[in-house]
Formats: C-alpha cells, structure tokens, sequence
C-alpha cells in the first residue's frame, strides 16, 4: 500500500495506460482522480472502484477544464500527490512537408500543452506536500526517428523536456518531475487517428498486437500494466531521490525496429498506411 492516504489525478484514464495507471494506484491505496473525454468508460470505471476512484470529465486540450479537474481533486482530497500526465492520440499523421498549421496546432496542443498547463494547475495544490510526483508520459518518439508521426514525435520530445525544466522550477517546493517513455504498447492510440471504419480500426489493432510480439527484443507485446508499473516507481518514494529525468520501457525497441535487420518485416506505420490507403481506394470505387 505505497500510495495510502495519497490523492492522485490521472488524464486519459478511461482506456489502456491510464486506466492501467488508476487502478494500480488504487490498488496501492490512493484516491485517484480519473479525468478523460470518454464518459461511460470513466463512470464505469469509477463505479466499480467501491469508492477509491472519481472520474471527472476532462478535454484536456481546454485549459479550463484541466483547471477545474485540479482544483476538483484538491478541494476532495484534501489536496494532490500524485499527477499523471498521460491524455494523448496520436495527433495529425501527414509529414513535414504536407501538415497544415492546424493539425500541427491541433497536435501540440494535445500532447504537449496539456502536460504543461497539467502540471501548471496541479502544481499550486501540491507544494510541500511529502512526496509530491508528477510523471508525464512522453514515447520513444521523443528519442529519434521512425517511430511515429513527425508531430507527435516533437510534442513528445516536448514532454521530455518540459518535465526535465519543470524539475528545476519545482524542485523548491519538494515536487519531483519524471517522465516515462513507453515502446509499442498494445492499446488504440496508433488506431485511433486512422481515417478508416471502425470494423478496420479494430483490424489494425490486431494487427499491431501481432507485430509488437516481433517488434522488439523482448518477444512479447508491451501492455498498459507495464506502463503502470513504472509510473508507480516513479510515483513513489521508492524513487525518491529521482527528478527531471525519465524512465524507457520499450522492451529494446530502441536498440532498433525489427525492419532495421529483418527487411523482410515492413515497418508497424507502414503496415498502417498501407491499410488507411486500401480503406481510402475502396471507399472511391
């Protein structure tokens, strides 16, 4: 019970990572604050919680409602503990030389500006607070090429910085920033931009779900609990003497792509073009 007596916000947290997350810290005893656009996954996740989870509806590319989801939390519990930034998609797919001002807009305010203004309204409720973390979920985007879409890739190395910087500010009232960088996990997040039919959507995380087995060193697909494993480390005083730094859980996908030795295997976002542009030519004809 690491997190007893410990109040924790949590974005995105009606599906994989988040949910993943919530449920661990709840496990552990906190009372946890599950904040995310989808409504009956987050009241039904809070329903079964027997008390020990709140969802409050959040867009967190409103800063307003980021805002009440904070001061919410703080007014319930007393006060914040624990912040997990992890609300994200995968944001506008086109490359660098075709993206329009507003999908790259659209994108960064997502995945980058909610981290920052979560931190911003969270931030005031957490001072002095023993143990007081914030963890922000970044990739393994943020660390190189090739593995998502060039505005997601920035705005997630945005993240890594912006929790490296916000270490420094913050350090003075006792809070620790971290970030944690997720390889292939298995959830919709590659899917949910994809300009195809649901039926398809639900092919293509299939297919994902093959390929990550094969994507990377460890022979396995990553799962959201492995996410939620590292996010409680770093949650925790376990990890205390640890800040502005981040955390790789990508099963050595870093060390390189399965294409890069084997040519035979197409890349993941390849395999995904390739279905986007099928699901396009059919709906022509």
């Amino acid at each position: 019970m690491r997190f007893a007596g410990k109040v924790a916000v949590v974005t995105g947290a009606a599906s994989g990572i988040g949910k993943a997350t919530v449920l661990k810290l709840a496990s552990e005893g906190a009372h946890v604050f599950a904040a995310d656009i989808d409504l009956a996954g987050g009241q039904a996740l809070a329903a079964s919680s027997n008390g020990k989870i709140d969802f409050v509806p959040c867009d967190v590319t409103r800063p307003a409602d980021i805002e009440i989801l904070m001061d919410t939390a703080a007014a319930k519990g007393g006060g914040i503990d624990i912040l997990f930034n992890n609300a994200a998609a995968g944001g506008d797919r086109a490359p660098i030389d075709e993206i329009s001002p507003e999908g790259w807009d659209r994108t960064m305010d997502l995945v980058l500006k909610s981290v920052a203004m979560g931190i911003r309204y969270a931030a005031p409720h957490m001072k002095h607070r023993p143990g007081a973390s914030i963890v922000n979920t970044a990739s393994v985007a943020a660390l190189g090429a090739g593995y998502s879409p060039i505005a997601y890739a920035v705005a997630k190395a945005g993240v890594l910085h912006l929790s490296k910087v916000a270490a420094t500010d913050l350090a003075q009232y006792g809070i620790r920033v971290n970030a944690i960088c997720p390889g292939f996990i298995n959830t919709n997040i590659f899917t949910a931009s994809l300009e195809v039919p649901d039926a398809m959507k639900a092919q293509a995380n299939e297919i994902i779900a093959g390929m990550s087995a094969q994507a990377q060193p460890v022979a396995r697909g990553g799962q959201p609990e492995d996410i939620a494993n590292a996010v409680a480390y770093l949650a925790s005083e376990e990890s205390s003497f640890m800040t502005g730094t981040h955390l790789l859980v990508d099963g050595g996908l870093t060390i390189g792509q399965r294409h890069a030795w084997d040519k035979e295997s197409p890349g993941m976002f390849d395999a995904l073009t390739q279905m986007e542009e099928a699901a396009k030519a059919g709906a022509a004809a």
